[in-house]
């Protein structure tokens, strides 16, 4: 089982900034030096109505049916995932693909199924996230399933895909 090691915060102030720095790349139309391996999500804020955006970091992306799978690094209090969970209809960059899409998060065997796909192909990084998450990882793959399952796991599939199943 992971090991929670510290009990961590979104960032604020100047950590915050420095954190929303890729957004600003989007801004200026340069999203694309992000590759794949970053999207920008547009949401709808729960409170306000209001379009929101932020940058995540893709754990996988299916080219099969384009879906994007993403992590919750501050679980259930990010306001990103609060705000999907409250309307899946969602827009997403990334690379040169803009278009629309539903968000849901993957229930938590699937979740860790994610996550341990992600362990193999970048095992340094996911120990490195797991510590910016405040968890403790042992390298086991029961380690990292267990990680997954307690994270949030989004899926976000475009609208068409979604309309045809």
């Amino acid at each position: 089982m992971p090991e929670k090691i510290k009990e961590i915060q979104p960032p604020s102030g100047l950590t915050r900034l420095a954190f929303r720095a890729p957004l600003w790349l989007y801004r200026w139309g340069l999203g694309w030096l992000l590759g794949s391996r970053f999207l920008q999500l547009t949401h709808t804020g729960r409170k306000s109505g209001l379009p929101r955006q932020t940058v995540l970091e893709v754990v996988r992306h299916d080219k099969g049916d384009n879906a994007f799978y993403v992590v919750s690094g501050w679980g259930e209090s990010s306001d990103w995932y609060r705000n999907v969970i409250e309307n899946p209809q969602v827009s997403i960059r990334t690379g040169h693909q803009r278009f629309q899409a539903y968000a849901e998060r993957l229930p938590p065997k699937l979740a860790g199924d994610e996550l341990v796909d992600y362990h193999h192909r970048h095992p340094g990084a996911l120990s490195q996230l797991a510590g910016f998450m405040g968890y403790r990882l042992d390298g086991s793959e029961a380690d990292v399933r267990a990680l997954g399952e307690l994270l949030p796991v989004i899926a976000i599939r475009p609208q068409d895909t979604v309309a045809s199943e």
